[in-house]
Order: C-alpha cells, then structure tokens, then sequence
C-alpha cells in the first residue's frame, strides 16, 4: 500500500510504495488515455530521489504534450513499452490514417474523387485484410513477396493496391517509426512481372463497316458527337471537357487541355495530355453539324440530347446513348473507349508516323503506341527511328 513518510514531502503524481526487498518511488502520469504508474529503480528514499522523480515525470509529461513520448526510453522493462515502442503500431491503424490524408487531399482539391474512390477500394478492400492485427515492424519483405504473388490479379490493379501501403511506410521510415523500408528489399518490377495475371483486355477496334452501322444507326442530336468521336479518338474525359473556346477554326485544330473524371474538370495527368488536335474533315464537319445544339451556349461542345446539359460521367454516356445505339446498330457491344483504340489503328494503319500518332493520343512517349498497337504499325517503322536514316 502507498505511504508517505513524515520525513519527506512528496509532490503531486509522486508517491512511495511498499515493495517486498524495500519501498520504492513511483511516478504516475496520464498517455494515451490511460494512466500509468511506473515505479523508480530501488534506492534511498530522501529528498533527493524525491524531486528527481518529481523532476522526471515533469519530463515525461512535456514529452507527452508535444507528442515525442517513447514509453521504452524511460520504462523500457514495462509492459507498456512492448506495445508503444516504434513500430509496434499496427498496420490497420496506419493504413486508416493514410485513408484520412486522402479524404483531407480530396477536401482540399488536391485528389480527385475518383482517385479517392480507388485508394479507399483499396485500403478497405478484402486483399488489405492480411495485414490486420499485424505490426508494422512485422512487415518483412518476405511477407510483402508473398502477399503479392497470391494476388492473381493484373500489373495495373497490383500496382494500384501497392500505392496505401508503399506510402505507409514511406511515412514510417520519415518518422523514425522503423529502421528501413520492406519495399526497398524487394525487386517490385520483376516481381509484378512474374506473378501477375494478363490482362483479359482485348483492343478490339470497329471495322469501317461497324463506323457507318453506328453512325446511321444516331438520331440528329447524337451524331454529330459520335463523328467526331471516330475522328479524333480522344479519351471520354477529353471529349466531355472540350469547349468551343478550344476550337481553333482557321488552323483546323482543338486545344486538349481539359479532361473530365467523375464530374469533375481538371488537368491532364501528363504534360504530354496538354495538346493542339489536328482536325481532317470529318471531325469539322461535325463540329459544324453541332452548331445548331451547342454554339450559342458558349460552354461545352458536346451536350447530353436527353438533358441539352454537359455530360456529367463517363457511365452516363455508356449506358443513356453508347449501348442504345449498339443495340439499334446491330453491333456487338464493346467499351466506347475501343473507340480512342479505332482511331489509333485506323491511322497507323493507313501509315501514320507513330510518333504523331503518340502526340495526337496525348501519350508522354511512342512506347505506349507501339507496345499497344504494335500490329497495326508498318513495318518500315518498326525499326527504332535511329536507324532509319543509316
């Protein structure tokens, strides 16, 4: 039981217990909503040893206020030591905080929500459930290795579950939380390449046939669109940004440096997405068809018929004009983005200089083209240009 000796007047949180070899001193104080008591090294009892202890949990107390507090640097034989050293926090908890960072980046405009929607997919999802009730100290390469063999699942789904975790412990390592990051020991990109599962993606572009099926099968309001969409094969996003103050009339080109994710308008990813389109005949032939629904608006080229308002989503145009209009075609339904794969084929098929083509697409390099569209290159270019002029 706790005493205090006539002899020694003892200052708040400081008290004496009576242990079995002796009395001892004991410090307590409040963390983490808790309250702790920690007992003093045995030793004389006097003033001394007194206001050292009063002293120390001064200390403790301003550690624990500016939130430096390292219960091991003081108590390293308790408990409590065990479960508050660094990195034994566990990985859920982490991971829930960066899920809040992301919520506080989509509050201040510098996420998307779409982006958002992903990494919370992500964190929340039942592949992250491994790491549940595990420490981040726990976290070996070894057990990263695994976990991302067992995946089963494309190189771009693999990578997009990676991008929590990976900043997980980038902020771990720059907190001093642990001593080196798992990630560095791990040869990612030949992993990712040996174990995930190929992408059962098909680009599929419409033959010449299909385009005019399609482009017959559009009421007034809807065709105009769909020609410029076949003349140009921008991305969704793209298509539902552009605006008449992007259209240059004299020069035949289209300003691409807007694009549209679930509702909202931002830049391109890539520097490389900011571009001036080229625009043949048939693409300002549509332009002018749309005139008569859009012009006077003064904002978006391309209006949703149902609503005369801009298109809010990708999935709006899929599911109120894409897919009725396949139906009323007679074609076999594929994505609207095999669309932008059209356009790509079609001009690297007639010959294009894949170089331009990448421009065009808004790719940031040539490889993305001739990985993606490889066999409909020509085979004079598919040497690397180098060696063209030998």
């Amino acid at each position: 039981m706790d005493r205090k000796p006539s002899t020694v007047a003892l200052p708040a949180g400081v008290t004496i217990r009576d242990m079995a070899h002796g009395p001892r001193l004991q410090v307590a104080f409040s963390w983490n909503n808790q309250q702790c008591r920690e007992l003093l090294p045995p030793g004389p009892i006097n003033k001394g040893a007194v206001q050292y202890a009063a002293n120390l949990r001064g200390e403790i107390r301003r550690k624990i206020a500016d939130g430096e507090f390292v219960y091991a640097d003081y108590f390293p034989d308790s408990p409590k030591a065990q479960t508050s050293a660094p990195g034994s926090i566990l990985m859920e908890k982490l991971l829930q905080q960066q899920l809040e960072t992301y919520e506080k980046q989509v509050a201040n405009a510098q996420m998307s929500p779409a982006t958002y929607r992903g990494y919370a997919k992500a964190i929340t999802g039942e592949r992250m459930r491994r790491w549940h009730g595990v420490k981040l100290r726990d976290v070996t390469p070894s057990a990263l290795r695994e976990w991302i063999g067992e995946m089963n699942c494309t190189s771009k789904a693999i990578r997009n579950l990676l991008i929590p975790v990976r900043s997980v412990f980038d902020d771990a390592l720059n907190d001093d939380l642990i001593d080196s990051n798992p990630f560095d020991r791990i040869a990612l990109a030949k992993l990712i390449r040996q174990t995930a599962k190929a992408s059962d993606y098909v680009i599929q572009p419409f033959t010449a046939e299909e385009r005019v099926k399609l482009l017959e099968a559009c009421r007034a309001d809807e065709h105009p669109m769909l020609q410029f969409w076949f003349a140009t094969g921008l991305r969704p996003g793209e298509l539902q940004a552009l605006e008449w103050r992007h259209i240059t009339w004299d020069k035949r080109t289209a300003r691409i440096e807007l694009n549209q994710v679930v509702g909202v308008v931002k830049a391109p990813k890539t520097a490389a997405g900011v571009r001036d389109l080229d625009l043949d005949a048939q693409a300002m032939d549509a332009l002018t068809a749309q005139k008569v629904f859009s012009a006077q608006q003064g904002g978006r080229v391309w209006l949703n018929p149902r609503s005369a308002e801009p298109w809010a989503t990708d999935a709006q145009i899929r599911k109120t004009l894409w897919v009725p209009l396949c139906t009323r075609a007679g074609v076999a339904y594929r994505n609207p983005y095999q669309i932008r794969h059209t356009r790509a084929s079609a001009l690297l098929t007639a010959g294009a200089n894949p170089w331009y083509v990448a421009a065009q697409l808004g790719h940031e390099d040539v490889e993305m083209v001739f990985r993606t569209y490889g066999k409909f290159i020509r085979e004079d270019y598919q040497k690397p240009r180098a060696l063209k002029s030998v």
